[in-house]
This record gives C-alpha cells, sequence and structure tokens, in this order.
C-alpha cells in the first residue's frame, strides 16, 4: 500500500512542479547567498591592503605634524561574517560590517556606510531563510489541502473505510510521503548550500536545520488540523491560504508597528545633532573649560596642563572628545531601546512560528540587529584603544617617524553565540503538539 501510494504520488503533476519550483529558487537563493558573502570578504580583503596603503600615504603628506597625521589616519575595525550568514542575511545587508575611524569625535563615524545600489536593496535579498520561511508553506499548503476532503469529494473515502485495516493510518500514511517528500527537498538544498557555501556542520548550522524541519512540521499540523475540520477542498485551501497570509505576512507587519509604537527611537537624530552641536559649539566656549572636562574623562591626561592660547592639537581632540561624552546620554538610550525592540519581537515570536524561526536564524548567523548593536559597542573600545595610544604622542609633539602607527592592524570584532535551541523550539513544539492531539481528539469517532 505505502509503495503504490508513494508511486501515485510522485506521478503528480504538482509534485514535480513543486520540486522543480524549490530547487530552482533554492539554487537561486544560494546563488544569491554565494554573491554576498564573497561581496563581503572581497571587501574585508581591500580594507586590510588599503589601511596599510593609507597609513603610507598620510605619512608622506604630513610627514612633519603628528597632531595633522594623527587626524587624517583611519583605522580599520572588522566584523567578518560567517558562511551561515549567506542562509540568513537579515540585517547585515543594510549594516555595514567595516568601521574606518580616526581618533575624532566617533559618533558621526560609527554610522557611515557603505555605497549599495538603492534599488537592490528595495527589492531585497533572496536567501533561503525567505524560501523556507515564505515559499515552503505555500508547497506544503498545495499538497496536503485535499488530502482528506478529495477523497470524499470523489466518493473513495467510504470505500478506503471498508477496505483498510484503519482509515485514520491511512490518512497518516498519505501525510508522511509529503512530508518525507519536503524533508527530502529541504534536505537536498542544504546539503547544496554546504557544499557551494562552504559552510561546516556546525553546532549552529546544525541548529537552523533543526529549526527549519520544526517549521515545516508545523506547517503540517496546520495542514492536518485543518484536514481534519472535514470541510470542502475549496473551505480548505482558503483556510490555509488565510492562515499563510496571517502568519506570514500581516502579524509580522503588525508586531512590528506595535514595537515601533512602544518604542519609538527619537534618540537616533537626537543623538547625531547633539554630537555635532557638542564639539561645534566648543569653537566658542572657554578652552579652560573644554580641557577641564577632557580631563574629568582622561584624569591621567592633566599632565599635559592648559594650553589656551592660540591652536593645539590638546585643545582640538579635548573638542572632539566631548562630541562623544556630550551624546553619550542619546547614544546608550538609543542602542537600550533597540535591544528593548529585539527583546520585545522576540517574546511576541514565541507565538508565531514564521518570525520565531527569522528570529532565530538571524542570531544562529549573527547578522541581526542586536549583533550589529553589539560590534558598534565593540567599536567603541577599539576607538578608545586607539585614541589612548595616540594621544600622549601628540601632546608630546613626537616627531611622525618616530611613531610607529603600523602597529595598530585591522582588529576584527568576534561576536558571541548565545543561541539556545531548546528556548527557541519550546514554543513551535507546544503549538505543532496541539494542532495534531487537538484534530486527531476531534475526530476519534470517524476514524476505526
Amino acid at each position: 500500500m505505502y509503495i503504490l501510494l508513494i508511486k501515485h504520488f510522485f506521478r503528480s503533476k504538482t509534485v514535480v512542479l513543486a520540486f522543480s519550483l524549490l530547487m530552482l529558487l533554492g539554487m537561486l537563493s544560494i546563488g544569491s547567498g554565494k554573491q554576498f558573502l564573497n561581496q563581503k570578504k572581497i571587501a574585508i580583503t581591500k580594507t586590510i591592503e588599503q589601511q596599510k596603503k593609507h597609513i603610507k600615504t598620510q605619512r608622506k603628506y604630513n610627514k612633519d605634524d603628528i597632531g595633522l597625521l594623527s587626524y587624517y589616519l583611519k583605522f580599520s575595525f572588522l566584523k567578518p561574517l560567517e558562511p551561515l550568514a549567506a542562509i540568513s542575511m537579515g540585517q547585515s545587508d543594510l549594516n555595514t560590517d567595516i568601521q574606518n575611524v580616526s581618533i575624532v569625535a566617533l559618533e558621526g563615524q560609527k554610522h557611515n556606510t557603505d555605497l549599495v545600489n538603492p534599488m537592490r536593496q528595495q527589492v531585497g535579498n533572496l536567501d533561503i531563510s525567505f524560501l523556507i520561511i515564505f515559499l515552503f508553506p505555500l508547497v506544503i499548503i498545495a499538497l496536503n489541502f485535499n488530502l482528506l476532503s478529495e477523497e470524499e469529494e470523489k466518493g473513495t473515502w467510504k470505500m478506503i473505510k471498508i477496505q483498510s485495516k484503519s482509515s485514520f493510518k491511512f490518512l497518516i500514511t498519505k501525510l508522511s510521503i509529503r512530508l518525507l517528500f519536503i524533508s527530502m527537498t529541504l534536505g537536498i538544498l542544504f546539503l547544496i548550500a554546504s557544499f557551494i557555501l562552504e559552510i561546516p556542520f556546525t553546532e549552529s548550522f546544525l541548529d537552523i536545520i533543526l529549526m527549519s524541519y520544526l517549521y515545516i512540521i508545523f506547517w503540517f499540523a496546520l495542514c492536518f488540523f485543518v484536514i481534519l475540520l472535514r470541510k470542502s477542498s475549496n473551505t480548505n485551501a482558503i483556510i490555509l491560504l488565510a492562515s499563510w497570509l496571517t502568519l506570514v505576512v500581516f502579524l509580522p507587519i503588525f508586531i512590528n508597528n506595535y514595537i515601533n509604537k512602544t518604542y519609538p527611537i527619537e534618540e537616533a537624530f537626537s543623538m547625531v545633532i547633539k554630537q555635532r552641536d557638542a564639539y561645534h559649539k566648543k569653537w566658542d566656549t572657554d578652552k579652560k573649560e573644554t580641557l577641564n572636562r577632557f580631563y574629568e574623562h582622561y584624569p591621567h591626561l592633566k599632565k599635559y596642563g592648559y594650553k589656551t592660547e592660540g591652536f593645539s592639537w590638546l585643545w582640538y581632540y579635548a573638542m572632539q572628545q566631548l562630541g562623544d561624552d556630550d551624546s553619550k546620554e542619546e547614544r546608550e538610550a538609543l542602542y537600550n531601546k533597540i535591544k528593548k525592540r529585539e527583546a520585545l519581537s522576540k517574546k511576541m515570536a514565541q507565538f508565531f512560528p514564521p518570525l520565531q524561526l527569522q528570529l532565530s536564524m538571524n542570531e544562529i548567523a549573527k547578522t541581526s540587529l542586536t549583533n550589529h548593536i553589539n560590534f558598534l559597542d565593540a567599536t567603541v573600545k577599539f576607538h578608545e584603544d586607539i585614541r589612548l595610544d595616540i594621544y600622549p604622542k601628540v601632546f608630546e609633539k613626537h616627531h611622525p617617524d618616530t611613531v610607529d602607527f603600523e602597529k595598530h592592524k585591522p582588529k576584527f570584532f568576534r561576536a558571541e553565540d548565545n543561541f539556545s535551541l531548546s528556548k527557541n523550539s519550546f514554543s513551535t513544539i507546544l503549538i505543532t503538539l496541539f494542532l495534531i492531539c487537538f484534530g486527531v481528539f476531534k475526530n476519534l469517532k470517524y476514524f476505526k
């Protein structure tokens, strides 16, 4: 019986079309991910090479004044993307992974972004996470919506009930064949992705695979639940498509609007304005007052005294530093709100598997917004270390030839892995079990 059902299933044109569509879009998404990773790798390689040339060039044109040379020198802090980012690009196509910073005020530099094609950003990227979250459910619905109703509408269900040992087992067998087909297709795509994108089978990759299969099983459970409502094929199709629209399209939009209203981020604008105003106003402020505040931040530099007559690099860099200090409150408020928005998203996503899977994939691939904020926070530490090394040399007026700027090599950000599979999969497992158990319990009287 099982072999006959498998042969009958794979002879269907719908199956051939579904497999071809998923494989075609899957290959496109893998190709898109490969291109995305290559672009990022090339950018990082060129940045490392460029820093050497940049220091050499600036040394050539600013060989007598270390203050002026330090003003122009930029140092690179890089966030290398893991191969998993090609599966779930998340926010990494919007946010820069390269920070080139000088020792002047940092806030304005942190938000410089790469030049990208705006039309491409508007269209968005086709990655595997998009394929799994948006398109796999549609194929699952197309394969399952008339699993039982078709037999009833054709009048063959009564024969099945009479001839088969268990009509419920017959239904489960048909469903399992479709689950096997979708699982194999997904497995093939992950194998191809692993080979082309050079993704090793690490714990993180296995977490993405397990979360994806759990999501697939959720949609089968939802189809199973709707099938057991014993409605007509048309009604089942409408219910399932409405569920897809609600879960995958409308609810994420509603949640996004709710989060925007709950945590508006006016600080994004006020932080930039305050940082610029803070150091521009210092041109008209008493220099001693500026230096006093600078020494409050760096007490160990107070030995360089108060040079208030004429221009001095000590006062200039103090002025730049105060631009960052004065906007610190807005910056911390902005980052805290972004983290709260992400935390609220995760909390609400527990009840909506598509959103849960998207956030989980981004977190595993380290392409989430929180990951980018952590990168910006690490940039502050990187910038501070550069400043504290160069400040004394500038204030003591060392000759540029005596300072080893080349020792500041490009550094890489290491993101922490805080993903918990059990924590992120628990709610989806519960919802899936509820759909299966409730559907079966309600239809016990129909099956022998």
